[in-house]
């Protein structure tokens, strides 16, 4: 039994991870999300963060990417489910969007935060 547990978690790790590959390949926005979530880390470590600034970066990234997953998904099964144009699935949709656009805008207020005290000493 203790290996058909381990087996299932592999399988739905594997489907995570193709989801995650899915989402990079698919949709532009994620794209986008990835570039940005790069120049963020790459950014840190140019700036050498410190202990209590990584956790900030890392839960907007994380939340970006979450809406992000959670908007397409809701994009997929709303198609798959109905098609056509329908005034309360663009609702929803749109309401998804939002949620995405809320956690990237949440994540540009993180970074500013973070990053202004390190470019303002660049200045100096």
């Amino acid at each position: 039994m203790h290996t058909m547990r381990k087996v299932f978690r592999l399988r739905s790790l594997a489907c995570a991870l193709q989801g995650a590959a899915r989402l990079v390949r698919t949709q532009p926005n994620a794209r986008v999300h990835l570039l940005a979530t790069a120049l963020v880390c790459a950014a840190g470590f140019y700036f050498t963060l410190g202990r209590m600034e990584w956790p900030w970066l890392i839960v907007a990234i994380v939340l970006v990417w979450s809406a992000e997953a959670f908007n397409t998904a809701l994009e997929e099964l709303a198609d798959a489910v109905h098609p056509e144009q329908h005034p309360g699935i663009g609702r929803a949709k749109d309401a998804a969007a939002a949620a995405v656009l809320i956690a990237a805008l949440g994540a540009a207020v993180v970074g500013v935060l973070v990053f202004l005290p390190h470019l303002a000493a660049l200045w100096r």
